[in-house]
C-alpha cells in the first residue's frame, strides 16, 4: 500500500483551470470587440 498522493488528479484539475481561464479570457475578448466595433460603426453613422 503507498501513503503518498495521486497527483495525476491535480494535473487535471490545474490543465482544466488553464483551459477553461483562457476561453474565459478569449470569450471576454471578443465581446469587448464587438462593443469596440459596434461603438465604431454607430460613430461612423453620425
Amino acid at each position: 500500500m503507498r501513503e503518498g498522493l495521486d497527483h495525476w488528479p491535480f494535473v487535471f484539475a490545474a490543465y482544466a483551470m488553464g483551459v477553461i481561464g483562457t476561453l474565459g479570457l478569449v470569450a471576454w475578448s471578443w465581446w469587448g470587440m464587438r462593443r469596440a466595433e459596434a461603438r465604431r460603426d454607430r460613430s461612423r453613422e453620425q
